[in-house]
């Protein structure tokens, strides 16, 4: 019992003290994935190097409503983009509140500030 739960406290990195062999590739993917870019083996051996939070880029599909689902803060919230967009792939840029919706070849089709008191983010009306 004390090996398991000390081998639960142990945190997710490249260099394991007291591990005779190199994690795998694949435990180190995991470790990537369930721990922040910042803790990540290339990550940690710049000194300095940090990456915020809630900086991240997201590969979606807008659904046949013309909406996008972005969670935060353990919340979902649908940023409508128009049905004119329905089955575009884009690419959201995330940063804190900060949201550009991208299509693939670069182009912008939204830029907002999420409101984290509304599920829906409605079309700015023009």
């Amino acid at each position: 019992m004390v090996g398991t739960a000390a081998r639960r406290l142990r945190p997710k990195d490249c260099t394991v003290p007291g591990r005779s062999r190199p994690l795998t590739s694949h435990q180190t993917r995991q470790a990537a994935k369930s721990s922040s870019a910042a803790t990540s083996c290339a990550a940690s051996t710049v000194p300095g190097f940090t990456v915020p939070a809630h900086d991240r880029l997201r590969r979606d599909k807008v659904d046949h409503t013309g909406v996008i689902t972005l969670r935060h803060n353990s919340r979902l919230h649908h940023i409508g983009l128009g049905r004119r967009h329905a089955g575009v792939r884009v690419l959201v840029l995330v940063a804190d509140l900060d949201i550009r919706v991208l299509t693939q070849d670069g182009q912008l089709l939204r830029a907002l500030t999420l409101d984290p008191s509304r599920d829906y983010q409605p079309q700015p009306q023009t």
